[in-house]
């Protein structure tokens, strides 16, 4: 069985991402797969596929691991809380 890299243009947390620094507004979220993401640059995030953007974010560290993804992001803008 092999395992895919999958190119990903923004993050889609899904309301699954937790916050793991208050100071640097840091967020780490696991996906299922290998996710690849740019690093280091803005991209946008998302609930859902199919919602608004909610913010952008810089993507931090990439780490991968049993068939899952683990990323962790800086939250650079919020648009909205809700």
């Amino acid at each position: 069985m092999s395992n895919h890299f999958v190119m990903q243009w923004k993050i889609i947390t899904g309301g699954q991402e937790r916050r793991i620094s208050d100071d640097n507004d840091l967020f780490e979220i696991t996906f299922d797969g290998y996710q690849i993401f740019p690093m280091e640059e803005p991209i946008d995030i998302q609930r859902s596929l199919d919602s608004d953007q909610i913010g952008s974010a810089k993507v931090v560290k990439l780490s991968f691991s049993k068939g899952l993804t683990i990323c962790q992001y800086q939250l650079i803008s919020l648009y909205s809380v809700n």
